[in-house]
């Protein structure tokens, strides 16, 4: 008897942690689409904006400065802008990102500073012991431009500044809801694009090195949002793949657990005939 109550009991708790997770699965899927759509939508103006980037910082400017964004030097500190969740139940994706920086670190074997965006990599950078330069935690699903510009400032403060020589994002990149890769992009300085036969020749006015030296501070506020609208995007839409699989599997087991019950049930009922009829026989 004892055993069939500790069976119902199971039952009835994965039948609770299933609702839980069906719940968490409607409301990751609502969110996702949403998500989905702002971080297609940003796409083609990040990307276009990289290569307008790249192509004014490849023209030649004789006798005018370089600008501070895209001055090169011998690398002895990096800083990482590392971009996770702030919750779990998103099956690997914080903890591939987290091995990504991690793994990423360890090849550069010089001092890293890290950005964290995000509770999970923050808390995994602390454990390990790396430099956190600062947090930015409860960013929210839907964060403007405007959110994320402070992150976008310590960057650009501490690259001019010259406290770090490289900078780089680390963020999942949404590419289907069933796939997020994580990816280590260098944001600074800004890569010249490399000529690839005959481009188009472009008049800048008032001068290239004017256009550039506006659009500098902008690329570096776009690339940073544009990675955290991927790592949301990617982040709904790893935890409603990870919540339905975590249903399915909650939906099973109770399956068996109720032949499992059935099993003994019925055991216990034919047990209990068995001693019926015995007791019939001796009375007799």
């Amino acid at each position: 008897m004892a055993n069939i109550r500790v069976i119902r009991r199971r039952i009835r708790s994965i039948q609770s942690t299933a609702k839980i997770t069906k719940a968490m699965e409607m409301i990751a899927t609502s969110k996702m689409k949403r998500c989905q759509e702002r971080v297609i939508a940003t796409r083609p103006y990040a990307e276009r904006m990289t290569k307008l980037v790249a192509h004014l910082a490849a023209l030649p400017q004789e006798g005018e400065a370089l600008h501070p964004l895209l001055e090169r030097r011998s690398v002895e500190r990096i800083t990482i802008v590392h971009i996770t969740a702030d919750r779990g139940l998103c099956g690997g994706l914080n903890s591939n990102v987290n091995r990504e920086s991690a793994g990423f670190i360890l090849e550069q074997g010089v001092m890293a500073t890290i950005i964290a965006v995000g509770r999970r990599g923050r808390d995994f950078m602390l454990r390990t012991g790396q430099d956190v330069h600062a947090e930015f935690i409860e960013i929210g699903d839907r964060p403007t431009l405007l959110d994320t510009l402070p992150i976008s400032r310590i960057v650009i403060d501490d690259y001019t500044g010259r406290l770090v020589d490289r900078v780089y994002l680390a963020y999942p990149r949404f590419v289907t809801t069933m796939v997020q890769r994580p990816v280590m992009e260098q944001l600074l300085p800004v890569e010249p694009e490399v000529a690839e036969g005959v481009g188009v020749e472009y008049i800048y006015e008032p001068s290239s090195r004017i256009v550039l030296a506006g659009l500098l501070p902008r690329f570096v506020e776009m690339q940073v949002y544009h990675a955290i609208l991927e790592a949301i995007a990617s982040e709904q839409s790893a935890r409603m793949v990870a919540m339905r699989s975590a249903t399915d599997n909650a939906n099973d087991l109770v399956q068996d657990l109720t032949l499992m019950y059935n099993k003994a049930r019925q055991e216990m009922i034919t047990k209990e005939l068995m001693d019926i009829i015995g007791g019939v026989v001796a009375l007799e």
